[in-house]
C-alpha cells in the first residue's frame, strides 16, 4: 500500500553557541554568501552524517562506509573466531578482491614504497550493514580450505578464490540506514540504492563574522618550575556561532519502494529520521565548545504534491530583535514566509502542518501548535501513514 502523502518536510530554527561545528580543509569555519552577505554554514553531508549516527541508535541497525572491507573481515576472524593472523589478513584480503571494485594494496608506512600484502583497499568506499562483515566471514569459513592453500593477494590483478556472486550479493544488501540514506556503488551491478532523504546545506539566517581563537597551552613542568617564560604551545582557531535555518525531507514513496511497502517499517523509519534529524548535532570541536543546543522551532509538512523549502525567507538576512538575539526574528519571518508560500500554492496538498518550539506565542502560517516535538511527529505521521484499521483492504 503506498502511503497517503508523498513528501514530509521538516524545518528547523535552531541557535548555535560559540562553535565550527564542521570544518574546511584548512580548518575554517565554513561559509556562503547568500542575500550579498556572508553567512556561517554547515555542510548537509555533515548534518546527515549526525543525524545517521543518531538515527543507527533509535532503529538498532548500523551501516558501514569503508575502503577497509577486507580488514574488518580479517579482525572478527582473527579475533572472534580464532583464526591465525596471517590465515584471517588472507581471508580478508581475498574477500575484498573477489568483488567487480578494483582495489590497491595499503603502503607500508615506514616505507610507503613498499605494499603490505592482502591489505586491499577498494577503490570504491563500499556502503553495507554492519551485518555484512560476519556474512563475508561466513563465506571465508565456508571456504577455508582453498584459502589455506591459495597465494596472498599482493597486486591488483591477483585473482581472489572466494566466489564473486557471493560476494557480491552481501555487497547489495540493505538495511534501514541505506533503505533510508541510498547508497552510490555503480561498480557492483544492482548495488545502488535512491535515497528517500534529502537534506539541505543548514546556514544562518542573518549575517555572520568568523571569528579567530587565540590560544596558549601552558608546559605543565615549565610551570612547577619556573624556570623559563612563555607558554608551551600558541595557536588560533577559527569559530563562528549563529541561528541557523535547517530543512530536508522525506520521500515517503521511494522509502516504501526501498523497503518493499513495508507500512510497519516505513512508519518506523520516517519517525526515527524525523526525531533524529531534530536532535542531531555535528560533533566537531565538540570537546572545546560543547555547544549541544536544541531546536528553537520545527515545523513539519505532510505534502501530496512536492517538497518546498524555507530557505528564501532569509534571502534577506534577519535582523536583530529590540531586546537582541536573532531566535525570535527568524521563527517569525519563517511563519511569515510559510503563511505567502501557503497563499500563492495553495494548500490543497498539505495534509497536516504544524509546529512546536520554545517559544509559547503563535506562529500563524506554521499549522497547529504542539507542545512537544514527540507529539508533532506523531501527528505528522498519522497523517501521511495513517494505521490501518482492522478489516481494511489496500
Amino acid at each position: 500500500m503506498l502511503p497517503v502523502a508523498r513528501f514530509i518536510d521538516i524545518h528547523i530554527v535552531q541557535s548555535v553557541p560559540f562553535a565550527n561545528l564542521n570544518r574546511d580543509d584548512t580548518n575554517s569555519v565554513k561559509t556562503v554568501q547568500y542575500g550579498n552577505v556572508l553567512r556561517t554554514r554547515v555542510s548537509s553531508q555533515s548534518w546527515k552524517r549526525a543525524a545517521r549516527g543518531t538515527f543507527e541508535e533509535r532503529i538498532g541497525q548500523a551501516a558501514l562506509r569503508t575502503r577497509r572491507i577486507g580488514e574488518r573481515v580479517s579482525r572478527v576472524l582473527e579475533q572472534e573466531r580464532g583464526w591465525p593472523r596471517p590465515l584471517a589478513e588472507r581471508a580478508g584480503g581475498h574477500a575484498a578482491a573477489a568483488s567487480s571494485i578494483k582495489f590497491e594494496l595499503a603502503k607500508d608506512p615506514e616505507d610507503t614504497k613498499q605494499v603490505l600484502a592482502n591489505r586491499v583497499l577498494t577503490n570504491a568506499m563500499v556502503y553495507v550493514p554492519e551485518a555484512a562483515v560476519a556474512e563475508l566471514a561466513d563465506l571465508a569459513e565456508e571456504h577455508r580450505d582453498k584459502l589455506e592453500s591459495a597465494k596472498d593477494i599482493k597486486k591488483p590483478s591477483d585473482k581472489s578464490v572466494l566466489p564473486k556472486d557471493r560476494v557480491e550479493n552481501v555487497l547489495r544488501s540493505r538495511n534501514g540506514v541505506i533503505n533510508l540514506f541510498g547508497r552510490m556503488l555503480a561498480e557492483v551491478d544492482n548495488a545502488g540504492v535512491d535515497g528517500a532523504v534529502q537534506v539541505a546545506h543548514a546556514l544562518t539566517t542573518h549575517e555572520t563574522d568568523v571569528e579567530l581563537d587565540y590560544f596558549a597551552a601552558v608546559d605543565d613542568v615549565t610551570a612547577t618550575w619556573n624556570d623559563a617564560t612563555g607558554s608551551g604551545h600558541m595557536g588560533h582557531t577559527e569559530f563562528s556561532s549563529g541561528t541557523f535555518y535547517r530543512y530536508a525531507t522525506i520521500d515517503l514513496r521511494d522509502l516504501a519502494t526501498n523497503i518493499g511497502h513495508d507500512t510497519t517499517a516505513l512508519r518506523e523509519l520516517t519517525d526515527a529520521f524525523l526525531s533524529s534529524f531534530i536532535l542531531s548535532l555535528p560533533q566537531a570541536k565538540k570537546n572545546s565548545t560543547a555547544p549541544h543546543t536544541i531546536p528553537d522551532l520545527v515545523h513539519l509538512s505532510v505534502r501530496t504534491d512536492r517538497p518546498v523549502s524555507y530557505a528564501a525567507a532569509f534571502e534577506s538576512p534577519v535582523a536583530a530583535s529590540s531586546q537582541g538575539g536573532y531566535a525570535p526574528a527568524s521563527c517569525e519571518a519563517l511563519a511569515v514566509y510559510a503563511q505567502a508560500a501557503n497563499t500563492l500554492l495553495g494548500t490543497r496538498h498539505i495534509l497536516a502542518s504544524g509546529w512546536a518550539g520554545l517559544d509559547a506565542k503563535g506562529l500563524d502560517g506554521l499549522g497547529d501548535r504542539h507542545t512537544s516535538f514527540d507529539s508533532l511527529v506523531t501527528d505528522a505521521l498519522n497523517a501521511a501513514l495513517p494505521v490501518q484499521t482492522a478489516g481494511a483492504t489496500a
